[in-house]
């Protein structure tokens, strides 16, 4: 029988991810020059994993066909590996590169410091860590020196650990990616990932088969590879992102970009639409899956998502990073009856002084949230998403927090908006970009600022920011600008006063 091993699913991400970055330079600047280090190691005495040398025997082939210089290293002693970091320092001086690291093997955790185990590694305690494994942070502080252009960074490595006395965490720790960075775990922090029962492990063979489409932007690429892992391993393994990039990345760029031809937004919407109104009250995670690999970044895919984690919830949960709060569980509704909450909201074109108002969840199932008896104007989902407002009825909603919201998130939605004077398509861009500690009425929180730009077809043009509260989802202060022909139409500013939660059931026990 094999014995538990904790495998570089999480480190091979990370390399997956640093690959994908370089492909992507390449194909956005002819002229970027593309450099990996590609790490896989799998004889290890007493813990020997099947898969990361060949893992990386096939990343390196893959890379140096999408224009890499690859450095590859397999079942690597610790100097070996020391040195392919300071020779990769070497080469990515003054080059503006774009660079990946894909690791492959066992990797563990020590007080939030994520390390990459070398094969002749002897770790009876954590005393021991330090001196024969090699600290991620190491690599960061090389990428960031170099001032790479881009960085990708894949870890498939978060096997069960052998060397349990000498850590103090399961799996690897959860990272902020650092500026210019696409960082891939194989697994949600904290977690452990399948070696595979092929010749490579199970979250490098989604890699390797999905990096090779042309023309696919790297988030895309990610995507379909958690999509893929999660329905291969049964919700028990779910691949993990954090992104820092501003510029797309393709690995294979030779298909005509979608940039490239001309679009019509109207229709491409519709075509989205048609399909997730076909689906949205499905049952069954096939049609969904389906959906997502369809749309990975589609304007209804966090949708999607959530409806997939309500119908088929993950086996795990991320780890929390350190001194923070647990994101709620993806899929979890997120409203009771009994909810109170009570905001300080103020209109800067209508003029006057803030009001208080006091919404009480009265209503609440897997779709449709209500508030004080349904004499509200507010409906929700139980995302949070707005359904209806003071500015109309929205279908199918203003998709405000995502189902896996994180620092770095990006997401795309768009709604038809309803009310006296008609209806409107708006279509709004949101992104994660920071973590910020906010004090409001309620109390203080560690929350996620989200900033946004929308416009409609009617000419409108829209910019909001507000923070959310990674552990329950909830709006903590926010503003939203509406303009139209240079002037401001509405210019809204709130704050959450107090927050009652109803009771809730415990949480399912989860496996992992």
């Amino acid at each position: 029988m094999k014995r538990p091993v904790i495998r570089s699913s999480a480190l091979r991400a990370l390399a997956a991810g640093l690959l994908l970055a370089l492909g992507s330079a390449q194909a956005q600047a002819p002229g970027d020059v593309r450099v990996a280090l590609v790490i896989g190691n799998s004889a290890y005495s007493g813990a020997p994993l099947t898969n990361p040398a060949n893992d990386a025997q096939a990343m390196s082939k893959a890379l140096r066909g999408m224009g890499f210089e690859v450095t590859e290293l397999r079942d690597a002693q610790r100097p070996q590996m020391v040195n392919a970091i300071r020779q990769l320092r070497d080469k990515l001086a003054g080059r503006q590169a774009v660079v990946m690291l894909y690791y492959a093997g066992h990797g563990l955790q020590i007080d939030w410091h994520n390390y990459m185990v070398p094969v002749d590694a002897k770790l009876a305690s954590a005393a021991q860590v330090q001196q024969e494994a090699v600290d991620l942070d190491q690599v960061f502080d090389v990428l960031k020196a170099a001032n790479s252009r881009m960085n990708i960074v894949v870890l498939d490595a978060c096997r069960d650990n052998p060397f349990a006395g000498s850590t103090t965490g399961k799996g690897l720790a959860q990272m902020d990616a650092p500026n210019r960075t696409f960082l891939a775990y194989a697994t949600a922090p904290g977690n452990v990932a399948a070696d595979g029962e092929g010749s490579n492990g199970l979250y490098t063979e989604h890699l390797l088969k999905e990096m090779q489409r042309p023309a696919v932007k790297i988030e895309d690429i990610f995507k379909r590879v958690r999509l893929g892992v999660r329905v291969a391993s049964a919700g028990r393994q779910i691949p993990w992102e954090s992104t820092s990039l501003e510029d797309d990345f393709y690995f294979q760029p030779t298909a005509p970009s979608a940039s490239a031809r001309a679009t019509d937004q109207e229709a491409d919407l519709n075509v989205e639409l048609e399909g997730w109104l076909r689906i949205r009250n499905s049952t069954n995670p096939q049609e969904l899956t389906a959906y997502l690999q369809r749309f990975p970044s589609g304007r209804f895919a966090e949708l999607a998502q959530f409806r997939l984690d309500q119908i088929s919830a993950p086996v795990i949960q991320a780890q929390a990073r350190q001194g923070q709060a647990a994101t709620l569980a993806s899929g979890v509704n997120r409203y009771q009856v009994g909810d109170v909450l009570v905001r300080s909201v103020q209109d800067l074109v209508a003029g006057g002084g803030p009001q208080r108002r006091r919404v009480e969840v009265t209503y609440a199932d897997n779709d449709r949230v209500e508030f004080n008896q349904g004499k509200a104007l507010l409906q929700f989902d139980q995302m949070g998403n707005v359904l209806r407002n003071q500015f109309g009825t929205h279908e199918p909603g203003i998709l405000k927090f995502p189902a896996d919201i994180a620092l770095g998130k990006r997401w795309r939605t768009a709604y038809r908006s309803t009310n006296d004077n008609g209806t409107v398509t708006a279509y709004w861009d949101f992104r994660v970009v920071a973590s910020e500690k906010v004090t409001v009425g309620a109390g203080t929180y560690q929350a996620l600022r989200v900033e946004g730009k929308g416009e409609s077809n009617n000419k409108g043009q829209f910019t909001q920011t507000y923070w959310v509260d990674p552990q329950t989802l909830i709006e903590i202060k926010g503003e939203v600008k509406f303009m139209r022909e240079g002037r401001v139409t509405a210019h809204q500013l709130n704050e959450l006063v107090s927050y009652t939660r109803a009771p809730r059931p415990p949480a399912p026990a989860t496996r992992g």
